[in-house]
């Protein structure tokens, strides 16, 4: 992604802005080379950084945003609340544990990393008012599908205002997209370079090839022009 883009914004229904690309960090787990990796992506313009409870990397993402030494409203980050840490108190519980790792006040964005029926919506409660306490700005969610975001409607007293899904060529996602843009939600892509799947797609090879780019970069701006959100696991595709 040219450096134009990555300073691309996306507002979000509560009010606040968000990246439009950011750095996901699932599966790194050597903590010196995500440290690293963050500082670089930092250094390439990326100012998202997407981790989760499950990654088990929470506190490597806090060390490195404190190396960095940058303002806190120069970075936007990312964590989720765990399939075993939902309902009300874990979630309250977990999300506390989350800021002492990454060494913050707040995080930008807290989503719900997978639905569960047990606890559904004591885990969306918590949510709600772990925002009102201030220690996350934007609540969303990760993995939900429509049936999940519409039963979340009918108690919710704030819906997501950004839902994660697996999005990249080869699953498109549409109606999924169509129905969180209806819905004041942003469509933010896990996986958006199809786990490395398509990189050799006649059809995007040959779209690299006219114009000079990898096939992630033509990937990526796929993204881009769709307007989706998105969070590649490498800062040079």
């Amino acid at each position: 992604m040219s450096k134009e883009n990555i300073g691309s914004r996306i507002e979000l229904a509560d009010g606040h802005t968000m990246p439009q690309e950011g750095l996901g960090v699932y599966r790194m787990t050597d903590e010196a080379e995500l440290i690293q990796s963050v500082k670089s992506a930092y250094d390439d313009g990326y100012r998202l950084f997407d981790t989760a409870q499950m990654y088990g990397n929470e506190a490597a993402v806090g060390q490195a945003i404190k190396e960095l030494n940058v303002a806190r409203d120069d970075i936007f980050v990312t964590t989720k609340v765990a399939e075993e840490n939902q309902g009300y108190d874990q979630t309250i519980a977990s999300v506390e544990e989350s800021l002492k790792k990454l060494q913050l006040d707040y995080v930008d964005l807290l989503l719900v990393h997978w639905p569960i029926h047990t606890h559904f919506f004591e885990t969306w409660r918590a949510f709600e008012a772990l925002k009102e306490q201030g220690l996350v700005k934007s609540i969303g969610t990760s993995n939900y599908g429509m049936l999940h975001l519409e039963y979340l409607a009918t108690q919710a007293n704030e819906m997501p205002v950004v839902n994660q899904l697996e999005v990249h060529p080869y699953l498109s996602q549409q109606a999924m997209i169509d129905f969180d843009r209806e819905n004041h939600i942003v469509t933010q892509a896990w996986a958006p370079l199809g786990r490395g799947r398509i990189f050799d797609d006649p059809v995007i090879t040959g779209i690299a090839a006219k114009h000079g780019k990898s096939a992630a970069q033509v990937i990526l701006r796929w993204h881009f022009q769709r307007g989706d959100a998105f969070i590649p696991k490498s800062v040079h595709p």
